[in-house]
Order: structure tokens, then C-alpha cells, then sequence
């Protein structure tokens, strides 16, 4: 993901990624809610995090394995550190000196999801807290080969069992601007992969289908995008709400405590 801008990586800057990116949104103002102190973003991305977060922490410590933006203004008035690196395992992070860890659409892409969260675990003091969102399977229209895995809510459960005894499982819900977006996205999708007759998506290697399925999936935002220009427009964050977690959540939205 290095040198291609996949369509993992929404951006504000594009108006057809408006529907996903406020999707994305939501969760940070709900972390915004909750944090406090020492913060680290395990996936800093295109630096969302940063720019909603930083501000509501001491010290904000922000990994990717690719290098994030950070303005000079966010730099000169707040606490960051940017680590480059490729997780698991955090690297340069201690035992016990984080309150709380921000991972937000990442954990779909590590191999080894369980080593994951024992170093998120790793490096949270007593009672700190680890928010988490990755994509409800049972709502994910097609595979991404971007993902090494989905999870369903029951899944999500067990995996956040492996490190943490208490934790809650909610999830992100649309409304019904958002879930109009979503059918209509469906409909288009089945167009292109009623094509695909051999089910090749689900069995060929995952990195034979990244470039395709980026490809078609930028013309197929972009379609959208020109065909209900007001709708993808005018969706805002407060379009989606976190609630209890159910099969018809978008996201899993997960806060496990130490």
C-alpha cells in the first residue's frame, strides 16, 4: 500500500469516498468522547487520528507502517511521536504505559491477529483501555484482498477474548441515507462480480485481485458518486451511530479494558 493510493486509504479530498470516510469519522469522535493521557494509534493512516485526537491527549504516539502526514501546527501544539514500523509487535512502546490504544480498521489486515492484541494488551497500563474497529463481515458486500480476515460479532468476541477478559462489543449502524447508499453500492457491485462465475474472488491468491479490485472499486465509488451526487454529498458523521452490536452493524466497535 506503499506506493499505490489503494481504496483502503478514504480521503476527505475525494467526493465519492464521502459515505466511507464519514463512516470512518464516527469513530474517532466517539474515541474523542473516552481518552485521555498517554494515547497510541496502532495505524495512523492518512492521519485522521491525529488531527481529531491529539488534541485531548498528553502525549499522542502514532504508528503506521507507512509514513503519516503530521502539519507543523499539530506538531508545534501537541505532544506527538511518530513511529514508522510494521506491527505486530509495537516496537519502542513499553510495558504498561499507555491509557489508551486507538486501532481503528487494522486488525482485518494483520496475520497474526492474536499476537496483535497481546501486545496492544502488552502495552496498556492496568485499566487502560483499547478501542477497535474492523468491517462486520456479514455486511461486507465483497472479499477485499486487502483483508487477511473479517470477523463476524460472535468472531469479534472470541478474538478479544484471547487478551482481554472484559470488554464491550458495539457497532456502527447507518441510518437510512446510509443504508440506501449501501444497497444501491450492493446492486452495483453484484453487476460487476455476476461476472465472475468461477467465485474467483474467493479462492485466488489475494494479491492477483488488490490491483483489480481497486480498480473497480474507485470506478464503482466514482459511478455512485455521479449518479446520486447529492446523497454521497450530504452524508455527515452524525449520519452513523454506535450501539449495541448486532449481524447488520457495518463495523464492529469493540473497547476492551486491561
Amino acid at each position: 500500500m506503499g506506493i499505490l493510493q489503494t481504496a483502503e486509504r478514504s480521503s476527505h479530498l475525494d467526493p465519492s469516498e464521502n459515505v466511507i470516510y464519514q463512516r470512518h469519522v464516527i469513530a474517532y469522535k466517539e474515541a474523542a468522547k473516552i481518552i485521555s493521557g498517554t494515547v497510541l494509534e496502532v495505524g495512523s493512516g492518512e492521519g485522521f487520528g491525529i488531527t481529531e485526537l491529539a488534541s485531548r491527549a498528553e502525549h499522542y504516539i502514532a504508528v503506521d507502517k507507512y509514513e503519516t502526514f503530521i502539519s507543523k501546527e499539530l506538531q508545534a501544539n501537541n505532544k506527538i511521536t511518530f513511529i514508522q514500523t510494521e506491527v505486530p509487535p509495537l516496537k519502542e512502546i513499553e510495558d504498561n504505559s499507555v491509557d489508551f490504544v486507538v486501532s481503528f480498521q487494522v486488525i482485518e489486515h494483520i496475520k497474526d491477529d492474536e499476537r496483535f492484541l497481546q501486545e496492544i494488551h502488552r502495552v496498556l497500563k492496568p485499566g487502560g483501555k483499547a478501542i477497535i474497529t474492523t468491517p462486520n463481515i456479514m455486511m461486507s458486500i465483497t472479499r477485499s484482498p486487502w483483508h487477511t480476515r473479517e470477523y463476524t460479532p460472535e468472531q469479534m468476541g472470541e478474538i478479544l477474548e484471547s487478551s482481554f477478559d472484559n470488554y464491550e462489543l458495539k457497532g456502527v449502524f447507518g441510518n437510512e441515507k446510509v443504508m440506501d447508499y449501501y444497497n444501491k453500492n450492493k446492486e452495483s457491485v453484484r453487476k460487476i462480480t455476476r461476472f465472475d462465475i468461477l467465485n474467483m474472488q474467493y479462492w485466488l491468491p489475494r494479491w492477483m485481485l488488490e490491483i483489480p479490485y481497486d480498480i473497480l472499486n474507485r470506478f464503482n465509488r466514482q459511478n455512485l458518486q455521479d449518479d446520486n451526487e447529492e446523497m454521497v454529498n450530504t452524508v455527515v458523521y452524525t449520519d452513523y451511530s454506535i450501539s449495541e452490536s448486532n449481524n447488520e452493524c457495518l463495523d464492529h466497535f469493540c473497547i476492551a479494558t486491561k
